[in-house]
């Protein structure tokens, strides 16, 4: 039986507490996704991490919110839940759509006074290189429902379920304006670590793209691949989490 899900503010879900974790991890989901979606991680790292997921409006228990469309009001909510987390070190991880809305959270937390210890932008290209004409948000249902289909994240079971499916694409089209409009605006680098993740057959990030990262951290960028897709995790979740754990590691005090 799952453990009860510690609801913690509207914004974070917080499934496996630990509260002797030296360190903790906040996990923000892809477009469409949810906090649900890293309950498999919080698992895996608890109680040496203490994982805390993003909840965006409009999806689960959320569902009758309306929905964020812009990157920076996502940002600006986050960051605003997040300052009372930051007792301890705090490390961000996002996939894409996630990887952006984190990367501005960690601005904001920074210019709070509590940078991240660490940023993982996982599935997504650098911040300062959009892509023009991007219209997945714009188009007809059917032709959303072919963009979750190829990009393998959303369960098969889940896709033909047309009530279901119906009920979700609000959400999932307001994440993706959100990640299509979005643009960089030129301002003060971060001052913790990027480490960037991918798949190696990711269409959705080119190597180009994945290295741009380094752009955004005065104190390092590191990238690391993995085979796959755009949702690489799913076949590479314990190397993932590893990786996760072992670099919020190396930036811990020792004892």
């Amino acid at each position: 039986m799952a453990e009860a899900t510690t609801v913690t503010g509207a914004w974070v879900r917080r499934f496996h507490p630990a509260d002797t974790a030296r360190a903790r991890l906040v996990c923000f989901p892809h477009a469409g996704g949810s906090a649900s979606y890293y309950f498999p991680v919080s698992r895996a790292l608890s109680p040496r991490l203490d994982v805390l997921a993003v909840q965006y409006p409009g999806r689960q228990d959320r569902r009758s919110e309306r929905c964020l469309t812009d990157v920076r009001d996502l940002a600006d909510a986050v960051a605003a839940e997040l300052l009372p987390w930051c007792d301890r070190p705090t490390a961000l991880f996002g996939h894409s759509l996630g990887a952006t809305v984190a990367f501005e959270v960690a601005l904001r937390l920074q210019e709070a006074g509590t940078a991240p210890l660490m940023l993982f932008a996982s599935g997504r290209r650098a911040p300062s290189l959009p892509r023009e004409g991007e219209r997945v948000h714009l188009s007809c249902d059917d032709e959303l429902v072919a963009t979750l289909r190829r990009m393998s994240g959303t369960n098969a079971a889940v896709l033909a379920d047309e009530e279901l499916m119906h009920s979700l694409l609000p959400a999932v089209r307001g994440d993706y304006r959100a990640a299509e409009t979005y643009r960089y605006r030129p301002g003060p680098s971060l001052v913790c670590p990027i480490q960037v993740l991918n798949g190696e057959a990711d269409e959705e990030v080119t190597a180009e793209e994945a290295r741009g990262w380094s752009r955004h951290s005065v104190a390092g960028c590191t990238l690391s691949w993995f085979t796959g897709g755009h949702f690489y995790l799913t076949d590479n979740a314990p190397e993932v989490i590893r990786l996760l754990e072992d670099e919020i590691g190396k930036l811990l005090p020792r004892g």
